[in-house]
């Protein structure tokens, strides 16, 4: 049974349903931040305290924690596993089987992770008093962060390396969980 819950295939099950989970908050995530595109501060203010006050979203925050760590331990502890069962390339190239960005998911993942530590740094940790802002005006601190153009160019640059590791994370997935079926896609 422990060769069974420990192996590759049951990680990457697991790596595959937190990734998926997480990718759910993103568009929640993505219609919050549409309203910054406005010239009223009120309407994202007021998401953004809902968001630091509901209850439920507490407990969601939480689990997104607890899938973004399960997926990111397995992520590393899976290519680790990779690259220590195979020290040495093979001769033979295998390009035309793996593709372009199947082989960079550790870099896109990393990349992501490095934009995390960021954005949590600039809008999570405000909340939480942990570095100075008011978090009640996320609206005017996200207007001023975004006034720096360097700011403006690494997130750019990051959701463009987002963008990269859920295109081929997103497929991969349903590959990994069985889903890949012609009738499904």
């Amino acid at each position: 049974m422990n060769k069974i819950l420990f192996s590759s295939v049951s990680m990457k099950f697991v790596m595959a349903l937190a990734g998926l989970f997480l990718l759910l908050f993103l568009p929640v995530h993505l219609a919050i931040n549409l309203m910054l595109l406005k010239n009223d501060p009120v309407p994202f203010n007021s998401a953004a305290d809902f968001m630091a006050s509901f209850p439920v979203i507490k407990v969601i925050e939480v689990i997104l924690f607890a899938a973004l760590l399960i997926h990111l331990f397995y992520g590393i502890y899976l290519q680790i596993k990779n690259r220590i069962a195979r020290p040495v390339r093979y001769t033979v190239s295998t390009r035309t089987k793996v593709s372009f960005f199947s082989k960079f998911m550790i870099w896109t993942g990393l990349s992501v992770l490095t934009f995390l530590v960021l954005h949590f740094f600039n809008f999570f940790f405000i909340k939480l008093g942990l570095v100075p802002g008011n978090p009640e005006d996320f609206y005017s601190h996200a207007h001023a962060l975004f006034k720096i153009p360097a700011y403006n160019y690494i997130y750019l640059t990051c959701f463009v390396l987002l963008g990269l590791h859920l295109f081929h994370a997103f497929s991969s997935a349903f590959q990994t969980l069985g889903l890949n079926h012609r009738i499904w896609t």
